[in-house]
């Protein structure tokens, strides 16, 4: 399995504290599906910056560059065109 990592690029600026209703209830959906794969293993690690840009990341393992694009265009968010993703091979090098 390899590494990867996908950052989350929500629509605007301060997202986080304008979301729409409708944001709100896929953003849940999107975060239901990272305990998910955390349950079952895939997922690393996943959360947002903090600040006026508020640019998520997922860390995950998939067994190749289509699993890991297959699995970050299937977020909801990402699906839905509520953000956009950018793919990257990633190596986790030290870890808590």
């Amino acid at each position: 399995m390899a590494e990867w990592i996908y950052f989350i690029h929500p629509p605007r600026e301060d997202f986080a504290d304008t979301m729409t209703d409708e944001e709100q209830a896929v953003w849940g959906v999107h975060f239901e599906r990272f305990e998910r794969a955390l349950a079952d293993g895939t997922l690393i690690l996943v959360g947002p910056t903090l600040g006026s840009t508020n640019t998520g990341i997922a860390i995950f393992e998939a067994d190749d560059e289509a699993a890991a694009r297959r699995f970050m265009d299937e977020d909801p968010v990402i699906a839905g065109g509520f953000a956009t993703g950018e793919l990257r091979p990633f190596r986790v090098s030290l870890l808590r």
